[in-house]
């Protein structure tokens, strides 16, 4: 969907919800995204790419986000339109929403060193991971309504024959000792994984982005895009996030902040973190 054609759809979707002047065009990626202003403040319509949620799944992504700000948590506010809906069916056929805009500047950029001190770096982690620990209990305390629907991060869905996000081993990139390296990892983190599933693992509802570009800091720390959420491992949060730090000088530091500020984690869970 070309630039143009996303912001005709956004200007019509926006009058679901009352919206007033030109759409914003923020990003064209997997969704298409846009500033917009409601009765309600301002927003970020998505238009959602075809094929990849279902109109079932990402209501319930944004039941929960509004579930969670209703709740204090610091996510963004699901936008219902004048008719009290979430959602808004396009002409083509395409889904929009909208949740309240978060002001501020994202944490970082993956790829890109983390700017701070060592300190300043592990107390921002340290705020990071008290942010998912109360995500994820104030989850827990949720009534999920019957129609809620969300994918399953579990092992079939990361690592079994048909996962969620492809096979990363057969990456048609990889050549001769690479596929077989790339396969003995999947095989590896496939086993360890499996053993910690048979240990009562703590499991339910996550974010499953937690990457830095969707942490804004402006007036506090915001985690926003829940577009990927769904039930999986609780620790998988965590390790998303020491993903994008794995070469960073301070990354003991960033780790340890992590953790604390989650509140610690059992024997099973700090073994299985680095996978």
């Amino acid at each position: 969907m070309t630039d143009d054609e996303a912001l005709i759809l956004a200007a019509q979707a926006g009058a679901a919800w009352g919206a007033t002047g030109t759409p914003l065009l923020i990003r064209n990626r997997e969704n298409a995204v846009f500033g917009v202003m409601t009765p309600l403040g301002r927003g970020a319509l998505r238009l959602h790419r075809t094929g990849y949620q279902s109109a079932e799944s990402i209501q319930s992504e944004l039941w929960w986000c509004e579930a969670l700000a209703r709740a204090g948590a610091p996510v963004p506010q699901a936008l219902r339109t004048r008719d009290g809906d979430l959602l808004h069916r396009c002409p083509d056929g395409r889904i929009a929403s909208v949740i309240g805009w978060i002001d501020g500047g994202i944490m970082g950029e993956g790829g890109v060193p983390l700017p701070g001190s060592r300190a300043e770096q592990a107390d921002l982690h340290h705020r990071l991971g008290a942010i998912l620990a109360q995500i994820h209990r104030k989850t827990d305390d949720l009534d999920l309504p019957g129609n809620f629907f969300r994918p399953w991060w579990d092992v079939d869905a990361l690592l079994g024959d048909r996962p969620l996000w492809g096979q990363f081993w057969s990456h048609p990139q990889l050549r001769g000792d690479e596929t077989r390296r790339m396969a003995g990892v999947r095989d590896l983190c496939r086993e360890r994984l499996r053993d910690y599933a048979a240990g009562s693992p703590d499991f339910g509802l996550i974010h499953a982005d937690v990457l830095r570009e969707n942490v804004i800091l402006g007036n506090g720390m915001t985690l926003i895009d829940f577009d990927d959420s769904g039930f999986g491992f609780r620790i998988y949060d965590l390790g998303t996030v020491l993903s994008q730090n794995l070469y960073e000088p301070h990354f003991d530091a960033i780790r340890d902040g992590l953790i604390g500020g989650y509140g610690g984690l059992r024997a099973a869970d700090l073994a299985m973190l680095p996978v």
